[in-house]
């Protein structure tokens, strides 16, 4: 009988275990997911006005896939969150691919607790955002 009991608590600790893993990348997902949210905002306001081509016609905001990849990539070094990351990197496929969307894709490495020794080099998680940018009167 003791067997078993003993056997009983350590399944239930071995799932407590993986619960606290999983949620604990979970949690910094979100928290990276926030940052690229953040950075995309930064990217899409970094616009420049385009040429009206017709008359009467509204001007339109232009993105520059360059200008985004370094307006999020300030944005990410300035904001204090990004010093709970290790390994926080803005990817090459930040940028603005039709011109009038920012889209920022952050990658960082996560060190669950408890199951770091099963992980030594951490888990890789990747965030996309993406914002646009429209002008109105």
């Amino acid at each position: 009988m003791m067997v078993m009991i003993l056997g009983y608590v350590v399944l239930a600790l071995l799932g407590t275990t993986v619960v606290i893993g999983i949620s604990s990348v979970y949690l910094e997902h979100k928290r990276l997911l926030s940052l690229a949210d953040g950075a995309s905002l930064a990217g899409a306001a970094s616009y420049t006005l385009g040429e009206v081509e017709t008359q009467g016609g509204s001007p339109s905001a232009v993105l520059s896939p360059a200008r985004v990849r370094n307006v999020a990539a300030d944005f990410v070094s300035r904001s204090p969150a990004s010093q709970r990351f290790d390994a926080l990197a803005v990817t090459g496929a930040t940028g603005s691919p039709d011109g009038s969307t920012a889209v920022v894709v952050l990658t960082a490495t996560v060190h669950p607790p408890v199951v770091n020794f099963l992980v030594p080099n951490g888990i890789r998680i990747e965030a996309t955002s993406t914002a646009r940018s429209r002008l109105t009167r």
